[in-house]
């Protein structure tokens, strides 16, 4: 059984999470970051399976088990074949919004208008198995999930110092946390699916054609809830791989900007996994030697130090 510390924190970033995808045996779908709350820009990459929203959990704000703040709890749901997970340990969140949204437009599914989602045979096994699963047994089953897992922990950054998989709880109770969630068209619904919320949430009638006027008037009145001049959040949709669309259309231009996407992801996300702290410590020696043996260490050390007080007195406001 996977014990919560055995799930790293991953960035929100759409190379990683179409990366991350892939490595379960998604194929044909990325991620794209949106900048703007623009019904247009969503519509601009259609197909979109869903998005994923990041925001600062609000502390303080009990669960009502009877009524979420917007919209309604749909009980039945699940019954009615809405693939819905309950959070059941810290820092996945990420991949559990992912997968709330790929698990319910795969070719099992049958619930959507738009092309299924070839989700590959690991997840497909792992839809298959929990496909009688209460929410709060599939998320064990998601939580303890190895292949998930090493995908999920893949991309959590290196360091020598602290094992990155272990969380403590936060000593201080203002401590920025935050949360992520995905919002899809199910059925002709349009859902909320929260991980800590007792039931997915509907937010009334929704399509593939109306999702994204309907997922924004949703997110708005959502931010709203937040004191003015809150800019934390982070917002990406699930579309087909775009690659895909140039190559339909003979846009050898937008397929070009792709595959220099995807390299340039492959770097990131190679730097993510590496630990630079022994190459750097090993710089480090080698410029100490040289200042050694041109005599010039005090100075160097001394002028060092002069810098560090200069810096400081600036951030004081004495200079």
């Amino acid at each position: 059984m996977a014990e919560s510390g055995g799930w790293s924190t991953i960035e929100s970033d759409e190379g990683v999470f179409t990366s991350l995808i892939e490595n379960l045996g998604v194929q044909g779908v990325q991620f794209e970051e949106l900048i703007s709350l623009d019904p247009d820009t969503i519509r601009s990459l259609s197909p979109v399976y869903g998005v994923i929203f990041l925001f600062k959990w609000l502390s303080g704000r009990s669960r009502d088990a009877t009524s979420p703040e917007d919209g309604t709890y749909d009980q039945t749901a699940t019954e009615n074949g809405l693939f819905f997970a309950a959070q059941t340990i810290q820092n996945a969140c990420g991949t559990q919004a992912i997968l709330s949204v790929i698990l319910n437009h795969d070719e099992s599914s049958g619930s959507s208008t738009l092309a299924p989602i070839n989700i590959g045979p690991e997840l497909s096994a792992f839809k298959e198995f929990t496909a009688g699963f209460p929410p709060d047994l599939r998320g064990e089953a998601l939580s303890n999930s190895e292949v998930i897992r090493t995908a999920h922990n893949a991309f959590a950054r290196a360091s020598p110092f602290v094992d990155e998989t272990q969380r403590p709880a936060p000593a201080d109770e203002d401590a920025d946390l935050y949360h992520f969630i995905a919002y899809t068209p199910v059925n002709g619904t349009l859902y909320e699916l929260d991980g800590l919320q007792p039931h997915p949430i509907s937010h009334g009638p929704c399509d593939a054609e109306n999702f994204p006027e309907k997922v924004i008037e949703v997110l708005q009145r959502r931010i709203a809830r937040y004191p003015a001049g809150e800019i934390r959040f982070n917002l990406m949709a699930v579309v087909r791989d775009l690659r895909i669309r140039a190559q339909e259309f003979g846009d050898m231009e937008l397929l070009e900007r792709e595959n220099q996407k995807r390299r340039a992801w492959a770097w990131e996300n190679s730097l993510r996994r590496s630990n630079f702290v022994g190459f750097i410590g090993e710089v480090l020696k080698g410029v100490v030697r040289q200042k050694v043996k041109d005599g010039k260490y005090e100075e160097w050390v001394e002028t060092a130090k002069k810098e560090t007080q200069r810096r400081a007195e600036m951030r004081r406001g004495n200079i």
